[in-house]
């Protein structure tokens, strides 16, 4: 199964949650299950944004070679499952291409969480940063839950 987490610019939410993703997916051994990340006003090849690295290294989890990318119909095709950092994101994605519709939640959605929407941290703090790892770590969880049914 491939699944698509989709931000804004994907240089911290949606990359961040590709990461930890496919990091719990291998700590758990699961075998099938491959996470990507794109974003919907995203510019191709640049890096992570210093703050989101910064976090993910605290957790043993490397974005070095990470790279911006848009979202585009080859990305949304093969993708099984796309989860959006927010619900507009989410509405802009169903707008431009209503053939997802039925794989596209929102990640807290998809994880059955109260609000729907990740928490920005762009050009704020590096607490600001380490809140919204936690944010997605704690979704992410509910999610390989729901997927290992």
């Amino acid at each position: 199964m491939r699944i698509l987490f989709v931000c804004t610019g994907n240089t911290c939410r949606s990359p961040m949650a590709e990461a930890l993703f496919n990091d719990m997916v291998q700590k758990a051994g699961l075998k099938g299950l491959k996470a990507d990340s794109a974003g919907i006003a995203a510019s191709f090849g640049q890096k992570a944004s210093r703050q989101a690295g910064l976090i993910m290294e605290e957790l043993g989890i490397s974005l070095k070679d990470h790279r911006t990318r848009p979202i585009d119909d080859k990305l949304l095709d093969q993708a099984d499952l796309i989860l959006t950092m927010t619900d507009r994101h989410k509405r802009f994605i169903q707008t431009l291409h209503p053939s997802v519709w039925k794989k596209i939640h929102t990640l807290k959605e998809f994880a059955k969480m109260e609000n729907k929407d990740i928490s920005d941290p762009f050009g704020q703090s590096d607490e600001a940063y380490r809140k919204t790892a936690e944010e997605i770590q704690q979704a992410l969880k509910k999610v390989l839950d729901k997927l290992k049914e």
